[in-house]
């Protein structure tokens, strides 16, 4: 492409004039488009973003007259997508926010990841269709390098807020379209996350859209910044006794991504420390060298010259939803069989410590023999250790973090879809012992009426791909019920639900 920034401005009131009349600056829009992709020049030029926006998306080989947006999710992992993404906590914010605006505006809402792949599409029913015929669908991605300028894929590649009207998009057959859509950031790494995008056809332009999505990021930002508060203070009163443990050394408590939580001393502290997977040393800024020690949610600096003593308590994660139990200590996989995994779980389940003649009953039932479970708790040392697995009662000396654990504190927050993102499946589903067979059941039990009690399409569809709820014939039904006619999961889930219904 020749030169795209060359041509003459057009004069103030030129400006007034098109902004207050989106098709007249449209036609004036085309103009510059054919000319400048001729190798000419036109009356005027595009303006900077968009000019240096086009030559990113040519450079990538995007073809004005023939690019689509590719598809990049399908509608089963879309679902799961959703649902662990950050921007579906803030979702009802969004359609609140924007939805009622979109649709009476004619527009609508769009979400998508850090990628420009668009999650969620809502708004004007009567543009949904229009925008399937463009690709603007849940699944296609909207990055420059994908489908050329648009104000997701810029807005998401200059980290601002973007407004692109009609034939400022690269490829021609988005020219109808007008979009103003803003980045939103992550408030722990900075990291954008995703955009949030307004769209609608090229009449409905409004030169305000650009600052009220732009607006509405900055909520979304904001909403975020509470919600990594909250989780802050509830790993740091989860892990004060690592600090306590220190008794007054030198030390500090770290995020999983090394922001520091609490130091002792209090002062003195980055707000962010680098931590190399793997390393047990790190050097500060002011030349102090600390040991870095792996907790099971973050970690735990402390001076070298700490004695071995004062060791804090070692992490112990138990992974056991799902078909493969693992587990891990420090950091280390340890190989367990059925039965240690059991023996874990339970000891897990209850942390004040239980007598061998208790974990006999809920290992084995009534028939239970303590002799037997004395001689699995013994194997059982041999792997963790003695200073991890206590007796006089049998109990877990250790920062216990468990995937079930995590689904039940989620379930009673009122947080189904957490819960949902922390369970890969039933708890030791090949397990017969009766204490997990009833916290299995518990746990699915849980799950499913807090999905259902949410009315949430989104969080619905996820357990209906879930193990947990591909089965279930009343989560179909209320899923059904929810989705939109046009909505392009409907068919799939209503074809299972059949499957479902010719089964029972």
């Amino acid at each position: 492409m020749t030169d795209v920034s060359g041509a003459a401005r057009p004069d103030a009131r030129r400006n007034a004039s098109l902004t207050v009349d989106p098709v007249a600056r449209a036609r004036v829009l085309h103009e510059v488009y054919d000319a400048v992709l001729s190798g000419g020049s036109g009356r005027t030029a595009p303006r900077s973003v968009v000019s240096d926006s086009w030559r990113r998306s040519l450079a990538a080989r995007v073809d004005p007259d023939r690019h689509e947006a590719p598809v990049t999710y399908g509608a089963g992992d879309l679902d799961v997508v959703r649902v662990s993404h950050p921007l579906s906590a803030v979702l009802p914010m969004l359609r609140s926010t924007l939805v009622s605006i979109a649709d009476e505006a004619v527009h609508i809402m769009v979400v998508t990841d850090a990628d420009g792949t668009v999650l969620w599409r809502e708004g004007a029913a009567s543009l949904l269709s229009s925008a399937d015929a463009v690709g603007l669908a849940p699944g296609t991605t909207w990055s420059e390098e994908a489908i050329g300028t648009n104000a997701m894929g810029t807005a998401l590649a200059v980290d601002a807020p973007v407004s692109i009207h009609s034939a400022e998009h690269l490829v021609r057959a988005v020219h109808a379209w007008t979009c103003a859509a803003a980045p939103v950031h992550d408030p722990d790494s900075g990291a954008i996350v995703g955009a949030i995008d307004v769209t609608g056809p090229l009449h409905t332009a409004h030169p305000a859209m650009v600052a009220l999505v732009a607006a509405t990021a900055q909520l979304a930002e904001n909403q975020l910044r509470v919600r990594l508060a909250i989780a802050d203070e509830q790993l740091r009163v989860r892990n004060m006794p690592h600090l306590a443990s220190l008794h007054g050394r030198a030390g500090a408590l770290l995020t999983p991504t090394g922001r520091v939580l609490a130091g002792e001393p209090y002062a003195g502290w980055p707000v962010r420390i680098a931590i190399d997977p793997g390393s047990d040393r790190v050097q500060l800024d002011d030349g102090r060298e600390m040991v870095v020690e792996p907790l099971a949610e973050g970690y735990l600096l402390r001076s070298p010259s700490r004695t071995a003593a004062a060791a804090p308590r070692r992490a112990l994660s138990l992974r056991f939803l799902g078909e493969h139990p693992s587990v891990l200590l420090d950091g280390t996989a340890v190989p367990v069989t059925l039965r240690p995994a059991e023996l874990l779980a339970v000891l897990a389940l209850h942390p004040d410590g239980l007598t061998a003649d208790q974990l006999a009953v809920l290992l084995y039932g009534d028939d239970g023999n303590p002799t037997t479970v004395r001689g699995e708790v013994l194997r059982l040392r041999t792997l963790i250790g003695a200073d991890v697995l206590r007796t006089r009662p049998y109990r877990l000396d250790a920062i216990v973090d468990s995937d079930f654990g995590a689904v039940r504190r989620a379930l009673a927050g009122g947080k189904p879809a957490e819960a949902l993102r922390a369970g890969a499946g039933p708890l030791l589903p090949r397990s017969d012992a009766p204490e997990i067979r009833e916290q299995r059941d518990a746990l699915v039990v849980a799950l499913r009426e807090a999905v259902l009690a949410s009315d949430d399409a989104d969080l619905l569809a996820a357990h209906a791909r879930h193990p947990l709820g591909r089965d279930d014939l009343a989560v179909h039904d209320r899923l059904l019920q929810l989705l939109a006619p046009h909505d392009p999961r409907r068919p799939p889930f209503a074809a299972h639900r059949d499957r479902l219904l010719s089964f029972d």
